[in-house]
């Protein structure tokens, strides 16, 4: 029989225990939680808030007594491991409830302290009512405060998962919600092209997004911030981000590795034999740029703890490394993303030669009426076409798509191989040519230099710079609204109109989302033309880029009007 002490019950550390049972009936499993609550769903606290989640204890999956009479492991809430004696492999234990502390062996000891949030010392905080949310007892307490609330003001600052995730659910709420977030884009798992959608839809929506604004102090009720605007705030959620809880494992010796988590081993062992760590307070392998890095996510804290199960049991532990697939719900948008953005490869300085795709292709075949504009964006390798990472953004499924790129990236795959996949199709879930597959074909189609082109991102510069721009669609959508300057000459066109295409001067061709004007740019080509760029994601793709920029900026718009259909 084994002893096995688990340090945090949430997502890491209750699937450790419950796997560690299905190994074994003999060993005893003691799980400690500071807080109140085991198994609590830590992912969907912020909808409490909307009302999603009815009740603040509709939150809590798991009690000490299911665990104990299920699963014969003693789940101890209030109990806090204060300290580590590795020499004599016990820990010593406050009991919250009654004041005690005591000590408890162990065999092997499981660290999933997870991560806590990060509260910087702003000038006047003592002036707001602030809020974090960690766990079932902090949502409970910012719900009943924003409902005694006189006036309906709250302010959200910092732009990640739970930052988005509370802003929707407050502002579906019925609460005048502002966003502040220091960088000039929320939600970085997505690259500042794509992430435009996101901007927009919050803004649409009647939240007062802020970015590229940093708090810079606090007044009474009220958010200062470094461009001198004021927010009033009667609440102010500090969602900057999370910081790994390490200061037990410091205290005990245990190694942290470069990026300020635990250090573990490829069995999520620490430099302790007998000690494993998991979760959020731990430092994982991403094989896409061959480094460590922090990675908050409930999905890899599940998979470590049952490596650490089965490695205990003398089991041999799958341990590829983590790539970061991750998706969320912003009130009618769906957004998805796995491995690899442009601006890790360029912030991290990653040596890697690469392209991209950027399409809106419909999620489902156009005549259902559940049909939607996916917009995706791919990333590979050049030249071996090596998947590095994708995104995509929508109203309808995009979830689906990130997963099977998720699924290509992890056993190695290529553009050609989202060519070949061979997908579920029927009207109303997809289309024949899957969005991934119509990626694959444009990515080949890039990589065989059979077409060139441009990115939405650069028709601002164009249009400045008095690019030759040709619209292809039909007469009547560019009448509706196009790009200023823009030639119309119809795709139904263009063969009777060629003299009117220069030869002497790059010429960008685009249409409503990019496919019609490929179709324009093949023809070109095959007609004699080698200047001809096509622009991708179309006017539709310019829309949802520039619209943000335009309206918050006071920008002039370098089109008649916007096409977001």
């Amino acid at each position: 029989m084994k002893k096995i002490l688990i340090v945090g019950g949430v997502a890491g550390g209750a699937s450790a225990a419950a796997r560690l049972r299905r190994h074994s009936e003999e060993d005893r499993i003691i799980m400690f939680e500071k807080g109140p609550h085991v198994s609590f769903s830590n992912c969907c606290l912020p909808y409490h808030l909307s009302g999603v989640v009815a009740e603040a204890d509709n939150l809590v999956l798991m009690s000490p007594e299911k665990f104990l009479s299920q699963y014969k492991i003693e789940a101890r809430t209030s109990n806090e491991v204060m300290n580590i004696n590795r020499e004599k492999k016990e820990v010593t234990v406050k009991n919250h409830a009654t004041g005690e502390e005591y000590t408890e062996s162990y065999d092997k000891l499981i660290l999933s302290m997870g991560a806590r949030p990060i509260v910087p010392r702003i000038p006047g905080i003592e002036m707001v009512n602030t809020f974090t949310i960690r766990n079932v007892v902090d949502i409970d307490r910012l719900n009943k405060f924003v409902k005694s609330m006189d006036k309906k003001n709250v302010t959200v600052i910092g732009g990640g998962f739970i930052g988005v995730e509370t802003v929707e659910n407050l502002r579906e709420a019925g609460y005048n919600v502002t966003l502040v977030e220091a960088a000039d884009q929320i939600m970085k798992i997505f690259d500042y092209d794509m992430v435009q959608i996101l901007h927009k839809e919050l803004h649409d929506k009647g939240v007062n997004l802020i970015v590229g604004d940093k708090v810079n102090s606090f007044e009474k009720d009220t958010v200062v911030l470094e461009s001198g605007k004021k927010i009033e705030a009667q609440a102010v959620v500090l969602a900057i981000g999370v910081a790994p809880e390490t200061d037990l494992a410091v205290r005990a010796g245990i190694e942290l590795g470069k990026t300020g988590a635990i250090k573990t081993n490829q069995n999520y062992m620490t430099n302790d034999k007998d000690i494993y760590a998991v979760g959020d307070a731990i430092e994982v392998y991403n094989p896409l740029f061959n480094d460590y890095f922090k990675l908050s996510l409930a999905g890899p804290a599940q998979k470590q703890a049952r490596g650490v199960a089965d490695h205990i049991n003398g089991m041999r532990i799958d341990n590829r490394g983590y790539i970061g697939s991750s998706v969320i719900k912003v009130f009618d948008y769906n957004g998805a993303s796995t491995g690899l953005t442009e601006a890790t490869i360029r912030d991290r300085k990653l040596n890697i030669t690469y392209d991209t795709v950027q399409m809106i292709p419909n999620d489902r075949v156009g005549l259902m009426p559940t049909s939607q504009p996916a917009h995706f964006k791919l990333i590979y390798e050049v030249p071996t076409g090596r998947v590095l990472g994708a995104q995509a953004i929508g109203k309808g499924e995009v979830c689906k798509r990130i997963d099977v790129i998720a699924t290509v990236i992890k056993f190695g795959g290529t553009i050609d191989d989202l060519k070949d996949l061979e997908l579920c199709y029927a009207p109303p879930f997809g289309t024949a040519k899957d969005v991934t597959n119509f990626a694959g074909y444009i990515a080949t189609n890039l990589l065989n230099d059979d077409f060139r082109q441009v990115h939405f991102t650069e028709v601002r510069e164009l249009v400045e710079n008095g690019a030759f721009i040709i619209d292809v669609r039909e007469r009547n959508e560019y009448e509706l609204s196009h790009i200023e300057g823009a030639l119309n000459i119809p795709l139904s066109e263009i063969r009777e109109r060629l003299n009117e295409v220069p030869k002497d001067r790059p010429v960008y061709l685009h249409c409503r989302s990019g496919q019609r004007s490929y179709n324009a740019c093949l023809l070109l080509k095959h007609m004699g033309f080698d200047n001809i760029f096509n622009i991708s994601a179309g006017y539709m793709g310019i829309s949802f880029f520039e619209y943000f920029n335009d309206v918050t900026m006071n920008r002039k718009p370098i089109v008649t009007d916007y096409n977001f259909d």
